[in-house]
């Protein structure tokens, strides 16, 4: 992940901290990797509210 957005590994883990810690995300482990989703719809229609404001 931290490739795809061109960012350290400690500042993806630092953002992705604080999306939890404001229940923006939810995360699952499994053995040692850890899976991240969108909280629920209603974050899941923000950001594709948001996505489409910035495409115009």
């Amino acid at each position: 992940m931290a490739a795809a957005v061109k960012m350290g590994e400690s500042a993806v883990s630092h953002q992705l901290r604080v999306l939890r810690s404001h229940h923006l995300v939810k995360y699952r482990r499994q053995g040692r990797n850890v899976y991240y989703s969108l909280a629920d719809d209603h974050v899941t229609d923000l950001y594709q509210a948001v996505a489409e404001h910035l495409d115009e």
